[in-house]
């Protein structure tokens, strides 16, 4: 069963091209991908690890401005630049994770939210860097030889590729002995620390995975969108990325993927129609929150199986009667 939904999954990806037509539909479809990465790397640290981490953007952010950077002001190759993109998420993660595993629950949330916001202020007040409020323009996409990465439709599948790919090892990463181990210090830190484990270690790891993964997600945005600003970092964005991640079902492979779509969908499309889209985003999140206290994706799942439970029952009976 899973390997056939795997396979649809793939196909679609394929074929998405073809089935949404237009150019517009693939860089929404585009978009969505690279945010559902992103929750994705929130939500190792907020589902499985019990981490509030509210500064998370720090690091995509991060990584899209030493992308920009790299490329812009030093003329590095892409290679290069990814090579150093990878390094500088992995310090700049190391160091979040050792500033922000000082305090645990509501303490660290605070942590990384000034954390998030000293990030913010660098970009914005370090102009001969970082340009200040005019952000970084002028970014190329890297040039492949076999494929033009300029066209939509390349674009779409190599990010579509690079996703798929990232996700297989995160849920490899979840399925692990390591998973586990961090689902424990979320549910039991203290049984935990007394079976052995490092539990702070445990979770500074957390953050490494995460970071590399937001990283990549990062340098993925500052290709499609050929700019950096400010903005990225800004508190907005957080609470965005925790929407998509608490809407969808934290804890749950298929949730931030749900999550990312759905606030993506309603940003772009519905703010072509309604001028207080936030406000259509809040209502949302609110009525997710009560009608699916865990996230669509359990909620969904609950209704699935109590459904099939339901018609299992009904079909019983009826061969009985």
């Amino acid at each position: 069963m899973k390997l056939l939904a795997v396979s649809a999954v793939l196909i679609l990806l394929a074929g998405a091209p073809w089935l949404l037509g237009s150019n517009y539909a693939l860089n929404m479809a585009t978009q969505i991908l690279i945010a559902a990465l992103f929750a994705s790397s929130l939500n190792l640290l907020l589902g499985y690890g019990g981490l509030f981490s509210f500064g998370h953007n720090a690091v995509f952010g991060g990584a899209a401005y030493l992308g920009a950077i790299a490329l812009t002001r030093y003329g590095l190759s892409p290679a290069a630049t990814a090579a150093i993109v990878l390094a500088g998420v992995l310090l700049l993660s190391a160091i979040i994770g050792v500033i922000a595993l000082r305090a645990t629950g509501i303490g660290l949330a605070m942590i990384t939210l000034a954390l998030g916001q000293v990030a913010w202020g660098i970009a914005y007040r370090w102009v001969g860097m970082t340009n200040g409020e005019n952000g970084i323009g002028g970014i190329q996409r890297p040039t492949l030889e076999f494929i033009d990465l300029n066209t939509a439709r390349n674009f779409f599948w190599v990010i579509a590729a690079c996703t798929v790919l990232l996700l297989w090892l995160l849920k490899r990463l979840i399925d692990s002995p390591y998973g586990a181990c961090l689902r424990g210090t979320r549910d039991q830190p203290r049984r935990m620390s007394a079976l052995g484990h490092d539990v702070w270690l445990v979770r500074w790891l957390a953050f490494l995975y995460a970071g590399v993964l937001a990283g990549i997600a990062g340098l993925m945005f500052l290709y499609y969108h050929r700019f950096v600003s400010p903005q990225l970092l800004s508190l907005g964005e957080s609470a965005e990325v925790l929407l998509m991640v608490v809407s969808g079902g934290p804890g749950t492979f298929a949730g931030p993927l749900v999550g990312a779509a759905l606030v993506l969908l309603i940003k772009n499309v519905a703010s072509s129609y309604i001028e207080s889209w936030q406000m259509l985003l809040g209502v949302m999140f609110l009525l997710v929150v009560v009608a699916t206290p865990d996230g669509l994706v359990p909620g969904f799942a609950r209704l699935w199986w109590g459904l099939r439970s339901r018609l299992g029952h009904s079909w019983i009976r009826a061969r009985t009667l």
